[in-house]
């Protein structure tokens, strides 16, 4: 591990150059004895002094217990494997211990324990570990505290006009410092004059940031490289990878050229677990997936096209808005999309129907948040529209767990590292939700109102105790969990994952029951066709078409003459009563006509 102190400080405060140079020795000042002093002496002659160069020492003796020394055996035998792995195949053995060396996680344990244990045997003390010190004692009772959390600081965006923070990345030594990126991502509607610079901020002074980060384009994501903490990788709005090393400043250390770069912003990067730790990969709502080393980011090193066709054609592809890459496996990524799909990739396909392996589908919006579950890599947790997800890979139809429906939109989510059953969510209302659904699956064990504004991000820290989630106006807010939520519970793993086997049963079972449901229809439908194909004509194809031709006049005439009587009822009556009716008018008429008639015929008789 580098272990590198800069200081900084302005050249005018280190005062003028000095210019050395060799020249002759001279006497600057002389200093001759003074003989009143000298008086004031008595020489002293013979003079007697001891020249022994150690000290005198003298010899005690003290009677002392006797100690008995006894050897004794530990019987060892290796255990704690997986279920899936057998202890007495040598091949599994040695695959599963390669899987676990490989994981960071195991090295800073080895580490960490590692300098325990050389302290434990630098004591050179012989102890009996079956001996019981604390028989007499009774048990404890262990009151559990109840979830609470604390705002620890708040980092406010130093710009004028403000900007949501859109990523936050811990630094990898020590959680010192936190790298933030900002970017307004409402299309075409950012602010004139707004600031493209992101910063990193030190804990423990939130008045102005450490290190200011300045890009061409404002930066959606931001990550620290895990094996070199000077390094950073950041996505662009323009669809550019950019990386910096805070060792050389503020400016860009490496830019990709815009030709090979993203056509639309850039929502997720990460860092591959690799020999040079300069391998990396992003994500971007043109449904394009890139890989790239940082030493050469003139173009991409490779690329995967998000089309769920296996046709790789650039037109049907899904925008990709959130990543997930798993070091222990590592030809495995996945893709949260903004149609609301999880695409499950292998990077080692050699056909498009290879590279996408399956999908998993369940949100209605957007997916902004993707990880797996970081001591059961097979559950992963996604969260898009009003609810977050858990899924298992063996169960591809349906989500296994699920939250409940809330009123505000959710906005990102992330595992606790320390507690397989701690999830942390943040809503649009700007409340941060921590579950932990071994103490309560319907709602969250605490409920926290972080700010006013909407929250868009969160980070936790590696350690499990600190969080930070970033606002609409840019403002991050430091938070820290009480110790029940940072530390592993008696039993919480093995009792997590008979949750997690469970319901991933339950699932399966109810994917069978609706697979066979839809067999059945299909056989029934497929029947019922069959029987009307078999059944003889009884009309020809004359008589049909009279037929409906009757049907749709009869449909017409009956329309006609409905909206017709209804024109009749909202025709206005007649308000005086001496007015007569339409009846009475016509039948004194009828009247009239008779009596002419009956006229007519007397006077041809006369004549």
């Amino acid at each position: 591990m580098e272990i590198v102190y800069v200081y900084v400080k302005k050249r005018s405060e280190f005062g003028k150059q000095c210019n050395f140079s060799d020249r002759q020795a001279e006497l600057n000042i002389d200093i001759p004895p003074n003989p009143e002093l000298a008086e004031q002496f008595v020489e002293r002659n013979p003079v007697d002094t001891g020249i022994q160069c150690s000290t005198s020492m003298s010899e005690h003796e003290a009677n002392t217990e006797r100690f008995e020394m006894e050897t004794r055996g530990v019987n060892h035998i290796e255990g704690g494997w997986p279920k899936d792995v057998n202890p007495l195949e040598l091949e599994q053995t040695i695959r599963f211990r390669k899987k676990v060396e490989k994981d960071e996680n195991y090295i800073n344990a080895i580490m960490q324990l590692g300098s325990i244990m050389e302290h434990c045997i630098k004591q050179n003390n012989a102890i009996d570990i079956y001996q019981e010190y604390f028989d007499d004692e009774d048990a404890v009772e262990v009151t559990d505290e109840a979830p609470s959390a604390k705002t620890i600081n708040v980092f406010r965006d130093p710009q004028e006009i403000k900007r949501p923070a859109t990523h936050v990345s811990w630094h990898p030594d020590g959680n010192r410092k936190l790298a933030v990126a900002y970017s307004c991502l409402n299309f075409q509607r950012a602010p004139e004059g707004m600031s493209n610079e992101s910063y990193i901020w030190d804990l423990e002074n939130p008045n102005r940031p450490e290190i200011t980060l300045k890009p061409s384009s404002p930066l959606v994501t931001l990550e620290y490289n895990p094996k070199d903490s000077h390094v950073l990788l950041a996505g662009c709005y323009n669809g550019q990878i950019a990386c910096w090393d805070t060792r050389k400043g503020s400016l860009v250390a490496e830019l990709s050229t815009i030709e090979f770069s993203h056509r639309d912003p850039v929502y997720g990067t990460i860092w591959l677990q690799s020999k040079t730790g300069t391998e990396c990969f992003s994500a971007s709502t043109d449904g394009q997936v890139m890989w790239w080393d940082i030493r050469k980011l003139s173009e991409p090193t490779e690329v995967v096209i998000m089309d769920i066709t296996k046709k790789e054609h650039l037109e049907n592809a899904l925008g990709a808005i959130s990543l997930e890459f798993e070091s222990t496996l590592p030809t495995k990524f996945m893709v949260g999309t903004e149609q609301g799909v999880v695409i499950s990739c292998n990077r080692k396909g050699k056909t498009p129907a290879e590279k996408i392996v399956c999908t998993f589908s369940g949100h209605h919006g957007p997916i902004y948040a993707l990880q797996r579950n970081p001591f059961y890599p097979k559950n992963f947790l996604t969260v898009g529209d009003w609810t977050a997800r858990i899924w298992s890979e063996d169960s591809r139809e349906s989500s296994i767990m699920w939250t409940k429906y809330h009123m505000a939109y959710l906005t990102d989510a992330a595992w606790s590292p320390v507690r397989p059953a701690v999830f942390f969510t943040t809503k649009m209302d700007g409340t941060l939700d921590i579950w932990d659904f071994v103490f309560k699956q319907c709602d969250p064990a605490l409920s926290l109102k972080v700010c006013d504004e909407a929250l868009f991000c969160l980070r936790v820290q590696d350690n499990g105790c600190f969080i930070a989630c970033g606002s609409q106006l840019g403002t991050t807010t430091l938070l820290e969990v009480s110790n029940g939520l940072c530390t592993l519970q008696r039993n919480e793993k093995n009792t997590a994952s008979s949750m997690f086997e469970r319901e991933t049963r339950r699932e399966k079972i109810l994917e069978a029951r609706h697979r066979e449901m839809r067999l059945k229809e299909k056989g029934k439908a497929e029947g019922r066709d069959d029987e009307l194909r078999d059944e003889p004509p009884i009309l020809n194809l004359e008589e049909l078409v009279t037929k409906a031709e009757e049907e749709f006049f009869d449909i017409i005439f009956t329309e006609l003459k409905r909206k017709e009587a209804e024109a009749m009822k909202k025709q206005p009556k007649p308000k005086q009563p001496s007015q007569e009716t339409d009846e009475e008018v016509q039948g004194e008429e009828e009247a009239e006509e008779e009596r002419g008639d009956g006229e007519g015929e007397e006077g041809g008789g006369v004549q």
